[in-house]
């Protein structure tokens, strides 16, 4: 059954009058990342390194181009230069490794992100494997993601780093509690095991992985403490799928035009004991550590 979607002042209200969910967004966990970030920009600065995050947009997408926009102003406010760089429509492969050849080899440039989704003739992935790992602000490089899986220091996935800090931001109790993350995606789902696996005060938990190829995929989202959905599929989480009091994660959506569809049905919210608004969850998160790990890159380089 398809979950019922109410506007945002209908969901604060029922949050607010009719359970006793505690309402986990975004913003004020980012904002103190934030503001950590700009404190290491200024410290930088103040040694006479100029943080810079360079940006690559391939094609004419709107969306992208908006997406784009957003990170050079934040950049700007936090004080980072941004470089941009603009390749049109029908820019070839070739065209695109070599600015990013030339970005990689300057040494003024720290960290570099390619906006995703580029047009259907581009390898993102062969993008992505060609940017150097030290530069990779999203975290997503195959060797930042050995890194994450040995415990090496490296860029962080910038969703899993942000649900982490957004659990550890409400105090709550991850190490030695069961996390039930449905999704086995390479953006979260995996590095998320991962990461809350590891030995660490925010982590340290006992993690199950499961998708929709199990047939009773329920069966573990209903014992979780925590429960993350990373899986594009709208209304996918009921309420008959979550332990009463559990704290539910919404970090996969769909969109249909402009209009943003969760995995986290509303009606979840007479269930959980705390959970993630629709709109406003764990996106300013994901922003705020690809600042941050910006500024890692810019530190690292720095030494």
């Amino acid at each position: 059954m398809g979950a019922v979607r109410l506007g945002a002042h209908v969901w604060e209200g029922l949050m607010s009058a009719e359970t006793q969910a505690k309402l986990l967004p975004g913003k004020p966990v980012a904002d103190a990342v934030l503001a950590d970030v700009a404190q290491r920009v200024a410290k930088l600065k103040e040694g006479g390194v100029q943080p810079s995050l360079a940006t690559i947009l391939v094609g004419d997408d709107d969306a992208s181009a908006g997406y784009i926009r957003i990170k050079q102003r934040q950049a700007g406010e936090l004080g980072f230069v941004s470089p941009h760089e603009h390749l049109p429509s029908d820019a070839t492969q070739d065209d695109l490794h070599r600015v990013i050849d030339r970005l990689n080899a300057d040494k003024s440039v720290h960290a570099l992100l390619i906006q995703y989704p580029p047009p259907a003739h581009i390898d993102y992935d062969a993008a992505l494997m060609s940017v150097d790992p030290d530069k990779d602000v999203d975290g997503m490089h195959p060797l930042n993601l050995g890194r994450l899986s040995v415990g090496l220091p490296g860029a962080r996935p910038c969703t899993p780093a942000g649900i982490e800090a957004l659990l550890a931001h409400y105090e709550i109790p991850v190490a030695g509690h069961e996390v039930v993350i449905l999704g086995r995606g390479a953006t979260i789902g995996r590095p998320l095991a991962m990461m809350l696996s590891q030995k660490r005060p925010t982590a340290n938990a006992a993690v199950t992985v499961v998708h929709t190829g199990v047939p009773d995929w329920e069966r573990y989202t209903k014992r979780a403490d925590i429960l993350i959905a990373a899986v594009g599929v709208p209304g996918i989480i009921q309420p008959e799928h979550v332990r009463p009091g559990a704290t539910v994660i919404g970090a996969g959506v769909r969109y249909e035009g402009r209009r943003l569809l969760p995995d986290v049905a509303e009606e979840v919210a007479g269930v959980a004991g705390a959970l993630t608004p629709r709109v406003g969850g764990v996106g300013p998160t994901t922003v705020a550590m690809l600042f941050r790990n910006a500024v890692e890159a810019a530190e690292k380089a720095s030494r």
